[in-house]
Formats: C-alpha cells, structure tokens, sequence
C-alpha cells in the first residue's frame, strides 16, 4: 500500500479580468465572457497592439489599510485578495489550525514590474535619494508568498515558484508534493501577475507573442483558431488551499477534488520556442499521469496551456496526441485564456481554480472565438459554449519560456 498522502483541495480564490472572486470567476468562464478591452492603464498610441484583459471594478480600500498600498505592489495585492478568499472558502481559523503545519507557496514570473518601472522614472528625473525605501520589497517575486504568509499568520514552508508561464502550476504541484511527503497538513499555493505595464507590453509586442486585432478586443484571444495571431496580455491571482485528506475531514472540510498527479519537465531547446512536436510537454502529462497511477484513457478534459500563438497551439496539441493517441480525439479541451488573456505567472493557478470547479460541477468552459479550423488543431476545443459533462479525471497544463512544462491531474473526489 502507498504511504504517499492524499491531497485535496478546499479553498478557492481569485481575482480575474472576468470576476475579482471565484463565483464571479467561474460564472463568466461559464458564460463565455471575454475580459478583453483597449488598455486604459498607459497611453498606447506608439503600440500596435492597444488590448489587454485588466483587473476591473476593484477597490483596494476595502481590502487593505490606505497606508499599506504603497508598500505592495499590485501582483501582492491580487495574492491577498484571493489568499484570504481561499481561507475563508475552506472555512479555516487561523487559530484553530497548526500554524508551523501549513505554508504558503506563491509564485509569480516577473514580480513587480510596475513598481520597477515607476521607481527607474524617479531615479532618472530626480536621482537616487528619492527612490522609494519600498522598492525591493515591493518588486521581488517571492514577495506575495512572504505577504500571505504574514496576512494569514502561516509558518510551515514558505516559497515562491518563477519559472515564467508555468509558475503558478509548478507552486502547486510543488505544494502537493510537500504535503504528499508530510511536510506540511496545507499550503496555500497558486500565482500572481500584474504585467499591463509600458514596459512589459513593449517587450512581448516587440518579440511579436501579443496580439494587435485591436479592433474587436473581445475576438483577439482565439486558441486553437487558424486565424489565431498571438496571445493578449492579461493579470491576476489564482489560489488553491491544498490539505492533507486526514486533516480535512478531521475538520469537516468542504472538499471540491482531489490532487492525483504531477509532472514537470524541461525542453533543452529555445529561449522561447517550444522543443519540436511538443515533446517536454508531452513528458510532462506522462509524467503526471504516470504520478497518479492511471492510463490516458481514464481522462475526460484537458484544460489547455492554450495562449493563442501560432506555435503553442499547434505544438500542445501534438503534443495530447503523442500522450493520448486515438483517445485525444474523445478528450474535452479548453482553454481559458480565449476570455481571460494569459495572466503570466499566475495563469495555471486562475486555469487550476477552473479545472477544480470543472471537476466538482461537471461544467466544461468553453474556448471562446474558435470560429476557422486549423487542420493542425484537429481536436475538441469545446467552441464557444459552455458543456455539461461528467468530469471525473482532468489534466491542467501550463508552459514556459525557457522550456518549462508542467501538467498537475484532478481528479473527482470520492
């Protein structure tokens, strides 16, 4: 018998361009609403690409202190936000719970880069000393894992995952294992990202990764599409509160699924491009389904890496062939990023949040804009409409630059 622990999930948190909470989240997701709108943060006229998918309707007042906001920058503002709402989703008492038991582990992949770009214009235009005493703390990546920590007084492991578009799966796979091993009874884990900056679109849209179909925002994420012709920019936070099975029940938990599998892997390719055919990626959802001791054939659903780039599309999906054979042609695919953009950092763990409610409701979100069908992209991508199916295994896939490919599998708890 297998002396590795069960690890569920009972909390949910996030903040979303489609809903700044998992009900809203979810509903939109459910909906098929689109997130994506001209950017309002930054002038855009000298970029060719105007869109992105921001945070909307949220007022930080409500969350924190007016003296603390300018010590946080806002990827560690979206970590709290859905950190507390996770918390208070699984029911948990800070003094009820072992606090050297449960840690956090959230990640980002490229920090604070609005509090970078905002202190770099004070030390040109009025030199060193007038740069903020908050700049280091605000703009590292392991700083939304120290704040959550702080915020919900959490003192077993802590860390922070940056491995770009694959951070916030590899946190959560990491946190399962932690939790499997015995290191810990929960972690709070997932990702943040706020990247709609100057900067940061300039340097996507230069390497030619954004989309410029500026003219119906809401059409320009469009997966799997043949006229698809980059990803869309988006920000957020995702959070999972994980827990060892024992613990959960002992405290009458609310438990939406079960964390089976887990697998990451590494191209030894490109700076950006993925390895030909897809291969880490395949490796990584062998390796996952290898983790939690069941055959391709068990998996009903798929929850896409899915970025709207000519490449990642084509790739990802020779790559579920090679993992799936015949069976990829029964697989229910879906990418969330066609209504939210990528969120960067914090992508997998908004895509985990879906595909744990997917599991626990039966609801597969669609892939919205899937309109001309590319015949490298032969699956089922779940156009435009929301399917009710039953959902007992699902896999969750996340990618990037570098060559990082990590799948985490859910599966139906019972």
């Amino acid at each position: 018998m297998s002396s590795k622990k069960r690890v569920v999930v009972t909390g949910l948190g996030a903040v979303t361009p489609i809903g700044n909470n998992v009900p809203d989240f979810w509903s939109g997701l459910c909906e098929g609403r689109s997130g994506i709108a001209p950017i309002t943060y930054f002038d855009t006229t000298d970029y060719t690409t105007k869109i992105a998918a921001e945070i909307k309707n949220i007022n930080y007042e409500d969350h924190f202190e007016r003296k603390d906001l300018k010590k946080i920058d806002l990827f560690t503002r979206f970590a709290m936000i859905a950190s507390k709402e996770a918390f208070a989703d699984a029911g948990l008492d800070r003094d009820k719970i072992d606090s050297f038991r449960f840690g956090v582990m959230i990640g980002s992949g490229m920090g604070g880069v609005w509090t970078i770009e905002e202190q770099l214009d004070v030390l040109w235009k009025k030199g060193a000393k007038r740069v903020s005493p908050f700049l280091i703390p605000k703009m590292i990546p392991n700083m939304a894992s120290g704040m959550v920590s702080i915020a919900l007084g959490l003192k077993g492991p802590n860390s922070a995952v940056c491995t770009a578009c694959a951070t916030a799966t590899h946190a959560i796979g990491d946190s399962f294992k932690l939790i499997q091993r015995g290191d810990a009874v929960g972690m709070v884990c997932g990702g943040a990202e706020s990247t709609i900056t100057p900067l940061a679109i300039a340097g996507f849209m230069n390497m030619q990764a954004l989309s410029s179909y500026n003219e119906e925002p809401t059409k320009a994420s469009r997966p799997f599409d043949a006229n698809r012709d980059g990803f869309v920019m988006g920000e957020g936070a995702g959070v999972l509160i994980l827990e060892e099975l024992e613990h959960a029940k002992a405290r009458g938990a609310r438990i939406y699924a079960e964390i089976v599998g887990y697998g990451l892997t590494g191209d030894a390719f490109h700076m950006t491009a993925p390895s030909p055919g897809g291969e880490g990626g395949a490796r990584g959802m062998k390796m996952a389904l290898d983790d939690a001791g069941i055959p391709p054939t068990e998996v009903q659903y798929v929850n896409a890496h899915g970025t709207s780039t000519p490449l990642n599309d084509k790739l990802e999906t020779q790559a579920i062939k090679t993992v799936f054979g015949d069976h990829a042609y029964k697989l229910a695919i879906s990418s969330n990023k066609s209504m939210i953009g990528h969120l960067i950092g914090a992508a997998g763990a908004a895509e985990a949040v879906a595909t744990v409610k997917t599991v626990y409701e039966n609801k597969i979100p669609c892939t919205l804009n899937y309109e001309t069908p590319d015949p490298e992209c032969d699956l089922d991508y779940v156009p435009n409409k929301m399917r009710e199916a039953e959902v007992v295994y699902a896999i969750s896939n996340s990618l990037g630059f570098g060559g990082h490919n990590t799948t985490i599998c859910i599966k139906k708890y019972a």
